[in-house]
């Protein structure tokens, strides 16, 4: 597995974090609008953003004096090639198993 992926499914790992990707895949936040949907510090809501944004889930902008963040799902990319492998490994297998209970039984004649 790439650095890349490792990073994303560190930030990945975290409840909050993921609810936080949920609620910039409807509109981009500042860390203040996050907050408010969580029962932590701002702080504490501050360094799930900062490892969101190390994973490349999300990126973040000044705009002001606010720091707005934006889901970036193109840092998904690399857990969905990590999982593919996975996904075709069992494809693969249950292909097989198919096969062989669709074979012919010689018995059966």
């Amino acid at each position: 597995m790439t650095d890349i992926a490792q990073m994303a499914f560190r930030a990945l790992s975290d409840p909050s974090r993921r609810e936080m990707l949920r609620m910039l895949g409807d509109r981009d936040l500042t860390v203040a609008q996050v907050s408010d949907g969580f029962d932590m510090t701002r702080a504490a809501v501050k360094k799930h953003l900062i490892i969101l944004e190390e994973g490349g889930l999300i990126r973040s902008r000044t705009q002001g004096r606010e720091r707005i963040n934006t889901l970036h799902p193109d840092g998904l990319r690399p857990v969905l090639d990590w999982l593919g492998w996975f996904d075709r490994f069992w494809d693969d297998r249950l292909s097989d198993l198919k096969a062989t209970i669709e074979q012919k039984d010689p018995s059966d004649d």
